[in-house]
């Protein structure tokens, strides 16, 4: 039975690939992804703390500015306490809204990763002549800001169109985030090309476990210390990415980063044994291997 699919690769068990080393000879790759995110103020979308009454709603909307203002400032603390670089997945209007956390971000020398306009819209609804106008206004606005454009993309809400990958390839990306289907980066066809697809978690992912499933804090730092054990005792046997999606305004509460802290530090206390980096050069070193090593 053929059922409809999405031609961008051809299925691929873990287990029966090629074996390969990070850098070093390192087996387990680690990144952290903070996504720095702005919203229109009474209207669009957004993630809700509690469900919102009529628009405006203050009170979801300044949850999600607390974010902005507070918890990633937090987490930029955190971050340099541990010396732990970050991808910085910026909504391109916080350009404009917040520029001195980007700036911090940048003196850091964070990796700065396409994340749309805004996180109130989705470009997938888009038409492919207004996605491929988004993509390449805030590739522009980035490389402006940043002097070089970006070279790894995470669609708003993961929102991706049947020709999000063909688009980004064609503006000239090298990688996307959004889809979580493994554990190693995977090649995509595209129409002109093809581009890597580096895992983006859904389960360590702040958004899914903390407002999805309504974990606490405690909860979702030991996700993230059981699966790095789990992944860093496989990476014996393959290469293996693990990746660790935030938002401020959730682990940037100060109860939150207590817990989160911990799980960090379980991290780093093995940094001997891993490789921590960003999905841009995970990007590169698996684009740089002999052809055939990734599918």
């Amino acid at each position: 039975m053929s059922l409809a699919g999405h031609g961008r690769y051809a299925y691929s068990g873990i287990a029966e690939r090629a074996v390969y080393d990070w850098p070093n000879g390192r087996r387990l790759a680690v990144y952290i992804a903070l996504n720095l995110e702005h919203f229109a103020f009474g209207e669009g979308l957004g993630a809700e703390l509690a469900p919102g009454g009529p628009q405006p709603d203050v009170m979801n909307f300044a949850w999600r500015d607390y974010g902005n203002r507070v918890g990633s400032w937090r987490l930029l603390e955190l971050f340099d306490a541990l010396q732990v670089p970050c991808a910085a997945l910026v909504n391109t209007s916080m350009y404009d809204y917040a520029p001195s956390l980007l700036a911090a971000h940048r003196r850091r020398g964070d990796e700065f990763v396409g994340h749309g306009r805004t996180n109130a819209e989705r470009q997938g609804t888009l038409d492919e002549t207004g996605e491929a106008a988004l993509i390449r206004d805030c590739t522009q606005t980035m490389a402006q800001h940043e002097g070089t454009p970006p070279q790894g993309w995470l669609g708003p809400w993961i929102s991706q169109s049947r020709a999000t990958p063909d688009l980004l390839q064609e503006a000239g990306y090298s990688y996307l985030l959004d889809w979580c289907q493994d554990d190693q980066p995977v090649w995509f066809k595209t129409r002109r090309g093809r581009i890597l697809s580096v895992p983006y978690p859904q389960e360590l992912n702040d958004i899914p476990m903390i407002v999805g499933r309504k974990l606490d804090g405690s909860a979702f730092a030991d996700m993230i210390i059981d699966n790095f054990d789990e992944l860093l005792e496989e990476s014996a046997r393959r290469p293996l990415v693990m990746g660790l999606a935030l938002h401020a305004y959730l682990v940037g509460q100060p109860y939150r980063l207590r817990h989160l802290r911990r799980a960090l530090q379980h991290i780093v206390a093995r940094r001997a044994d891993i490789w921590i980096a960003t999905p841009g050069a995970i990007a590169a070193h698996a684009a740089g291997l002999p052809a055939g090593v990734v599918v």
